[in-house]
């Protein structure tokens, strides 16, 4: 018998997070037959709009409604899911920092296998699980062999797997409230106190159709100007990685990634960047990512749909001046 797959949907102001589509395709490669039900956990009339949407997605729908769930804490929810979570199925979640929270934990209280940060599985064997990780900030990447006969709770890499937009599954929603909080709520020794929103700054990069974002390959302060000139013939704004951010040559709100903003553009151009996860995981949306860097075995050329061996000093000059001349 297939073990059961679940998914836990991760959502904020009443939608579901990208990484939702994305689970159902790497459920897929896990098992093409599976039936995938997602998990959600939230209070209110947000969490309905969000069943509802995630329902024409998943198979079925567990919903977790109440209070204490207005802001997820995974000190509380961990023991709701553990009630409610079958021995020896395989749970999904995003390796972002609420997932990284959660995950570690429930492996324990759920006797299962845990593998973090997946960005790909190479099929089951003998109840062992062929997945592939990247080390060294995305330089190698391993394979692993993770026994899963007895269950298993995997985070999947933000933009790892391509989301599944098909919306044809029409999912049933089923409350197993009552069931998670039976025998009582755990309060966790944490408490939510309040969102402070990050500051916009001149431009509001999470707004943006087109970004050209830089990175430490473009070595001195001085070579910033190239890439707003490059920016400005593009129609596009100006975002970075985080050295730039550490070296204070932008500000913070320019920055692109986990500890940065996260970002929806149409298009993505990535300038002297290596491409690690921390920095891919702000990017959202499936954009059309063009990468430029005179490393060839720079991770950024993985998730690029365009790459270019070239040292941006020399690019970006060359191409914002044919940019400008097709312009006229």
């Amino acid at each position: 018998m297939a073990q059961q797959v679940f998914a836990y949907i991760i959502h904020k102001s009443g939608v579901a997070d990208d990484t939702a589509l994305e689970m159902i395709t790497a459920a897929g490669k896990l098992n093409a037959d599976a039936s995938v039900t997602a998990v959600i956990a939230g209070s209110g009339a947000e969490l309905d709009g969000v069943c509802k949407e995630v329902a024409s997605s998943f198979s079925e729908v567990w919903k977790i409604d109440h209070e204490t769930l207005a802001y997820i804490n995974a000190e509380v929810i961990r023991p709701m899911l553990t009630r409610i979570l079958p021995k020896q199925g395989i749970v999904l979640i995003p390796h972002e920092h609420f997932g990284m929270d959660l995950a570690p934990g429930l492996s324990v209280k759920l006797d299962a296998a845990y593998l973090p940060d997946a960005v790909d599985f190479e099929g089951i064997e003998d109840g062992k699980l062929k997945a592939v990780r990247e080390e060294y900030g995305g330089q190698v990447s391993t394979h692993v062999l993770c026994d899963i006969s007895q269950g298993a709770v995997i985070t999947i890499r933000p933009g790892s797997f391509k989301a599944d937009e098909s919306k044809s599954a029409g999912g049933n929603i089923v409350d197993k409230t009552a069931e998670a909080v039976e025998g009582g709520l755990a309060g966790g020794v944490r408490r939510f106190l309040e969102i402070a929103e990050a500051e916009v700054g001149d431009v509001d990069i999470t707004k943006s159709d087109v970004l050209v974002s830089v990175g430490r390959g473009i070595e001195e302060e001085e070579n910033l100007e190239m890439v707003f000139d490059l920016a400005k013939a593009m129609g596009a704004d100006v975002s970075c990685s985080r050295p730039i951010v550490d070296a204070k040559w932008l500000e913070k709100s320019r920055q692109v990634g986990t500890s940065g903003k996260t970002v929806k553009p149409k298009v993505y151009m990535a300038l002297g960047i290596s491409g690690s996860f921390q920095h891919l995981g702000g990017l959202k949306g499936a954009p059309f990512i063009v990468a430029v860097n005179k490393n060839v075995k720079a991770p950024i050329f993985q998730a690029a749909d365009v790459g270019i061996v070239d040292d941006i000093l020399d690019f970006v000059p060359e191409l914002t001046d044919r940019i400008n001349e097709i312009k006229g």
